[in-house]
């Protein structure tokens, strides 16, 4: 799974270009499994039995933020303009990759010394103010990017202690590491349901892959993997989940009743470490997108604890990964 997880977290599928990794995954996913893509970047992979009428959607977005580039100016810097809600605390220096016409590039982020700032080094650069310096003039950098290219930030995927995993992206390339642990899973089990897995494109951007993916499957029901946040330093325990701990499975007004009550029995029967997530109001998830979609689809939450989200270090323990696709595959055999 470490192998699997990693090979996701180098594929920069910054929204919109969630295609991009199709190859791979064809790769990651069992032999034969039969995938398929659609006009908005979302991947589908069939599994379990096609012909049966239950269909569940098991739901993990594909893509992760970035940036695009929105302008070159006369020295050859690059601007640029987020493309989901990275945070902008921990970019300054930072490496990135610009995905040009022909090639990468590496650049870094301009980064104004502390001597020269006047204090403003304390806090977090303008969205507007972010540059990407590629050491090329102008002249050679219109060589090989153009306005709209993708920027993604580097991040050399890195095990650490223990089960712990370091890697950007891991918002969400986690939930799409669970779901292919699901159908490794499931290759020595026998489900009577037809299960969609979606990789779904420009969740970061406001659920959009999930939205007309969802109508079209128009599933029985929905279980939407994504990652939420663990407890760190200064943070209220009432607000976040343990890493560590298991899959955390959400609660909230649009969140079906009846699939929260089945996940965490079924967390029980099986002695699967589970926690309880409670939103009071939406998820911020592909969840919120389902729900609503066609005349409605029950959809639960399960979620993945990680540090330091939407930067370039996010980190997972990878024993959450293994509980979160068993927990899943438990609920399938029960359908």
């Amino acid at each position: 799974m470490e192998h699997i997880l990693a090979e996701l977290c180098r594929s920069y599928t910054v929204s919109g270009n969630e295609k991009e990794s199709l190859a791979l995954l064809r790769t990651l996913f069992p032999e034969n499994t039969d995938i398929s893509s659609d006009a908005n970047g979302n991947i589908i992979a069939t599994i379990g039995n096609p012909q049966s009428d239950d269909i569940v959607l098991l739901d993990a977005h594909n893509d992760r933020i970035g940036f695009t580039v929105s302008y070159i100016n006369e020295k050859g810097f690059l601007k640029i303009a987020g493309c989901g809600g990275i945070d902008r605390r921990v970019l300054l220096g930072s490496i990135v990759t610009v995905f040009g016409k022909e090639k990468q590039l590496k650049g870094i982020i301009c980064c104004l010394p502390p001597h020269l700032s006047d204090g403003g080094e304390d806090k977090a650069p303008d969205a507007d103010s972010l540059y990407v310096d590629t050491g090329l003039l102008k002249t050679e950098v219109e060589q090989y990017i153009s306005l709209g290219d993708t920027v993604g930030v580097f991040a050399r995927p890195k095990k650490l202690l223990g089960s712990r995993f370091s890697a950007g992206g891991i918002d969400n390339k986690a939930g799409v590491c669970t779901l292919i642990r699901v159908a490794q899973l499931l290759q020595q089990e026998t489900v009577n349901s037809c299960v969609k897995i979606l990789l779904s494109a420009q969740e970061e951007t406001g659920f959009l892959g999930s939205k007309t993916a969802g109508f079209s499957l128009m599933p029985n029901c929905a279980v939407v993997v994504d990652v939420s946040f663990a407890s760190q330093p200064n943070i209220s325990p009432d607000k976040v989940g343990v890493m560590s701990k298991g899959t955390m499975i959400g609660t909230a007004p649009i969140l079906d009743k009846t699939m929260f009550h089945a996940f965490r029995n079924i967390a029980e029967q099986e002695n699967l470490p589970y926690q309880i997530e409670v939103m009071n109001g939406t998820t911020g998830t592909n969840a919120d997108a389902l729900t609503v979609t066609g005349k409605g689809i029950p959809t639960a939450l399960l979620s993945i604890p990680i540090k330091n989200m939407h930067t370039q270090a996010e980190i997972v323990d990878l024993n959450d990964i293994e509980t979160t696709a068993k927990l899943i595959v438990a609920y399938l055999k029960t359908r």
